[in-house]
This record gives structure tokens, C-alpha cells and sequence, in this order.
């Protein structure tokens, strides 16, 4: 049986207010103000790293680009940009570029043409 919560404190904090609509749940500000999905570029040393894999996904192998020095919204326009410079899908994946096949030297050049430090990671 599901034990009900004691308390509204309980239940996380405010997630719905007629008063600003929709709340983040981290820092409690409308999704308009919301101060943790602000643009901070991430922690890392402003190398992008690319990197062929394949292990755990089947045989299938996956480029993928990480460190890239630039924040949510410009990493997903980079993305997708990049997919379509290889002709192939890909994902954006916390921080992640995946690209479907192997790209990794397309990429590199691409990564390097548009001013990112970038390196080849890996074997």
C-alpha cells in the first residue's frame, strides 16, 4: 500500500501556480526565471574530444563529440548542424554528441573550420 505524504513539504516543493504557471522543480522559480537552466557552459577544460564507438550498442557504431564548450541551446543547433554535415541522425544526450557511423575524422576537421579546440579521443 502507498504511504501518502504528511505534509505539502513533503511532497517536493511547488510544481503548478496559477501565479506563474509551471515552477522548476530545482530551484523553485516559473520555467521563464529559471535560474539552473541558465546558460553555463560546461565544467571541462574546452577540448572537444571525438571518438568512435561501438561497445554496447549492438555493433552499431557512434561518433560522438564531448567537452564541447558551449551551453544547452547552442549545443543543439551545433548537433544538428553537424548530422547534417555528415549526412547521417545522431542524438544529444547529457552533454553528448552522438553521430551514427564513423565520422571521426569529418568531424574533427568540421570542429577545427569552426574555431573549437578539438582532438581525437580513443583508438
Amino acid at each position: 500500500m502507498v504511504k501518502k505524504a504528511a505534509s505539502f513539504a513533503a511532497l517536493g516543493g511547488l510544481v503548478f501556480s496559477t501565479d506563474g504557471g509551471r515552477h522548476c522543480p530545482d530551484c523553485s522559480q516559473p520555467l521563464e526565471a529559471c535560474l539552473c537552466k541558465s546558460a553555463t557552459l560546461p565544467a571541462g577544460d574546452g577540448i572537444a574530444r571525438v571518438r568512435r564507438e561501438s561497445k554496447g550498442r549492438g555493433g552499431k557504431t557512434v561518433t560522438t563529440i564531448s567537452g564541447v564548450p558551449l551551453a544547452e541551446e547552442p549545443l543543439k543547433s551545433l548537433a544538428s548542424e553537424l548530422k547534417k554535415r555528415c549526412g547521417c541522425g545522431g542524438a544529444l544526450k547529457d552533454g553528448v554528441i552522438e553521430i551514427q557511423g564513423d565520422h571521426v575524422q569529418l568531424l574533427l576537421d568540421e570542429l577545427l573550420k569552426r574555431g573549437f579546440k578539438a582532438k581525437k579521443s580513443g583508438g
